[in-house]
């Protein structure tokens, strides 16, 4: 625990160096600022950094094997469950209760024209849909939903490594319906990354919709050549795109 990595174990030793740090006391031994115990406590440390190396190495070797198997070493998605059969570890099956509905949302898309907003108002006011664990599906959860390629028998494992499988798993959709769906949903939701930090989006919520708030940051070159700052704050619209809150002064 004392060297998850390289740099604490050299942070540790460096504190003993500058007497910083006096003595550490473990249940069967101690090490204090002496040459051969701190010599002995770096040995111990690269002796556990080795050992958690290797089993990285492991955990990845396995995980790669299960889905050269066709096997999905992860949580299944909403339409599927684990495999009760203890024999068939990693093995998932069709949720009988929500794979036709999935099923449904794909077809809505494609052949309905219906978009993400609407599929949302949908599931959650009248079909009123939950998935395994009682909760309502977001909007953010349908767009994974619609872009996942496991529907129709094929992953990849990890994210974005471009290492593809076929499924061992039964499919819910065709992957022509699949493509379907990806015309109309590409250029429908964009979601918009801020690498920026503000001091209350994450604190406050809109007082009319109860949606998130969202900041926008403007600047304003002077006539003597400065440049003022403002930032502004808002409703994200998302409980409710019709919300006529405004915009707020960060000083206010």
């Amino acid at each position: 625990r004392l060297s998850r990595n390289a740099g604490d174990l050299g942070s540790v030793v460096d504190l003993m160096d500058q007497k910083l740090l006096v003595e550490i006391r473990t249940y069967g031994q101690k090490f204090t600022n002496n040459p051969n115990e701190k010599f002995l406590l770096m040995i111990l440390g690269s002796q556990a950094k080795l050992e958690n190396d290797n089993k990285m190495v492991n955990v990845k070797r396995g995980l790669r094997a299960r889905c050269e198997m066709g096997l999905w070493p992860s949580v299944p998605p909403t339409g599927y469950l684990p495999n009760p059969d203890r024999n068939k570890k990693c093995e998932v099956i069709l949720d009988k209760h929500r794979a036709g509905m999935i099923k449904q949302m794909y077809e809505k898309v494609a052949y309905d024209g219906w978009s993400g907003r609407k599929l949302f108002k949908w599931l959650k006011d009248e079909v009123q849909f939950r998935t395994k664990t009682g909760k309502p599906l977001t909007l953010s959860n349908i767009y994974i939903i619609l872009k996942s390629t496991f529907y129709y028998g094929e992953f990849e494992y990890p994210a974005k490594s471009d290492n593809w499988y076929q499924g061992k798993h039964e499919p819910i959709i065709t992957k022509d319906l699949y493509h379907q769906v990806q015309g109309k949903i590409t250029n429908e939701y964009l979601v918009r990354t801020q690498d920026k930090e503000f001091a209350f989006t994450r604190m406050i919520t809109c007082g009319l919709c109860g949606s998130g708030v969202t900041a926008d940051e403007k600047f304003k070159n002077l006539k003597d050549g400065t440049q003022t700052r403002y930032v502004y704050y808002g409703c994200t619209k998302f409980k409710d795109k019709n919300c006529k809150c405004g915009y707020i002064r960060e000083e206010e």
